[in-house]
């Protein structure tokens, strides 16, 4: 069976606000449309199953209707959730204020999806090649403890795969430490892992990572249009992106890390699945929506059309 890809963090559900601009403080804005959306973690799974991946959403999940829609989001399309329902709380929200330049702005609430143990997400059951997904937010209380608890309990060959999120450098330095160590992949975005790497560029920057992580681990740094570099078995390669308009940037982050470890996990290249990755990327920016990862064919469509 190929590896799986299991995701820890929240499963949340993204309110998606179109306005005009945002509003001054203490002001008000009048939206264009708004829409209910199973986001987060939800995001990085339906990218990875769509191009060809086994998924498990290891994070908890609430009593409700919005824990109601993520269940039934992943369910739809075989994602297992193994965790059991939290029954006095319902799954939280996200809310994603979204402007015409398709720039995002998010207001999360914390609720069902922070109640993890060690013993929920080990129901998950990861075994030697699973790709487990680890994302900076989960590292802040109070998940970090019971998720570090269990991430240090793994076998060494499981492939730990971190996110690092912008909340990864307002972490205390012994905390950092702490997760690099167990980190077989970094995915993180241009800014995150410059400042993380103290390298200017996504090639410089990759190398500075992975020379911070525990030996033979993989950085990937991702910069939206112009593409990403990966760094892996001591070379660092530069994979071009495909610039396209963008409609709605969220999830675009989300959606390039689901298909490169679902590319991993069916034995992909890390540059080639770097490239499918950075098309899949394109595309979801042109769509709206944090559940409109493209599908492998739709993948290989776009790549087929730009030679």
């Amino acid at each position: 069976m190929s590896p799986r890809v299991i995701h820890t963090a929240q499963a949340l559900v993204d309110v998606v606000l179109e306005v005009p601009a945002l509003p001054r403080r203490g002001g008000n804005v009048m939206a264009a449309s708004s829409a209910r959306y199973a986001g987060g973690a939800a995001t990085i799974l339906l990218a990875a199953v769509r191009s060809g991946a086994q998924a498990v959403h290891a994070g908890a999940h609430g009593r409700g209707p919005n824990g109601d829609l993520v269940r039934e989001t992943l369910a739809a399309e075989g994602i297992s959730l193994p965790s059991p329902v939290v029954e006095d709380l319902d799954t939280g929200v996200c809310v994603v204020l979204v402007e015409p330049s398709a720039e995002r702005t998010f207001v999360t609430t914390q609720e069902a999806e922070r109640r993890i143990t060690p013993e929920s997400l080990q129901t998950s059951a990861p075994v030697a090649g699973d790709l487990v997904c680890v994302s900076g937010y989960s590292l802040l209380e109070p998940t970090r403890d019971p998720l570090l608890t269990w991430l240090e309990s793994l076998p060494d060959d499981v492939v730990v795969v971190l996110d690092p999120g912008a909340v990864f450098a307002e972490l205390d330095d012994s905390l950092r430490a702490r997760v690099v160590a167990l980190t077989d992949v970094w995915t993180g975005n241009a800014e995150e892992s410059e400042d993380y790497g103290g390298a200017q560029g996504m090639g410089p920057a990759a190398e500075a990572v992975a020379a911070k992580l525990k030996p033979g681990a993989v950085a990937v740094v991702r910069d939206g249009e112009h593409g990403c570099a990966v760094h892996a078995e001591g070379t660092t390669t530069v994979v071009a992106g495909y610039p396209e308009k963008p409609v709605d940037t969220n999830g675009a982050g989300d959606t390039h890390t689901g298909v490169l470890l679902a590319e991993r996990a069916k034995g992909a290249a890390w540059p080639d699945a770097c490239r499918r990755a950075n098309a899949a990327g394109a595309i979801k920016v042109t769509r709206k929506g944090p559940t409109s990862a493209p599908t492998a064919a739709e993948i290989d469509d776009y790549l087929a059309g730009r030679g």
